[in-house]
């Protein structure tokens, strides 16, 4: 099967030395491209900026900003079985790019920010993505009902949610335990290291993606 995935964070621009990020690794939607492909399946690997290796095999394609990776998830989604949306995409970007750097001047700085496009949301209502869709939900509080309002909202099939919160796993972590949420159910997945747990997952979404062809 053709899976897409989304990884890292992105890199909003303030100006040419500057930028909006977040502290994504980009460690688990690696390992999970890389367990696809052990598992006999192509990926298309689209990620922001990360230090880490692409795994062998892994067809890839570097972004920087949330505008250029909703550009190329537009661009190749139509042809993809599975799409799984792991990458921490910035909600808000700089309203203006400063064309040089910009110089201290005064004891504070009001910077104006506008919304980025909505790259899993546009899956189903822009894209007419008609595959298996799967999202992931970081989060501090709350984390079943948030990540059930994201499933409702985004059209998906699978909401994997973890709390960025807890020290030991999430963010800069080799380590994860995440909740999967269903539409009718929810599911955790204890803690274990984020190459594991990237291999249920693929066990999980390939499963999903069965039951939902054989609904459909």
């Amino acid at each position: 099967m053709k899976i897409l995935i989304t990884a890292g964070p992105t890199r909003e621009p303030i100006d040419p030395v500057r930028f909006l990020t977040n502290r994504s690794s980009g460690k688990m939607g690696y390992t999970l491209a890389g367990a696809f492909i052990h598992e006999g399946h192509s990926v298309l690997l689209v990620s922001g900026p990360t230090h880490l290796a692409v795994p062998e095999n892994v067809d890839f394609i570097p972004v920087e900003t949330a505008a250029e990776m909703h550009e190329v998830v537009s661009h190749h989604i139509g042809r993809m079985d599975i799409a799984v949306f792991a990458a921490a995409v910035a909600d808000y970007t700089p309203a203006k790019v400063a064309n040089q750097k910009m110089k201290k001047s005064g004891d504070s700085l009001t910077l104006e920010l506008v919304r980025t496009a909505d790259i899993l949301g546009a899956a189903r209502q822009k894209f007419d993505f008609l595959g298996t869709l799967v999202g992931f939900a970081a989060e501090t509080e709350n984390l079943e009902e948030n990540a059930r309002d994201k499933l409702s909202r985004k059209a998906c099939d699978l909401i994997i949610a973890n709390d960025v919160s807890k020290p030991e796993i999430g963010f800069d972590s080799d380590s994860n335990e995440v909740l999967l949420v269903y539409p009718d159910r929810s599911e955790l997945l204890p803690t274990a290291s984020k190459h594991e747990i990237s291999l249920q997952l693929v066990d999980e979404i390939i499963r999903l993606h069965a039951t939902r062809s054989r609904s459909s």
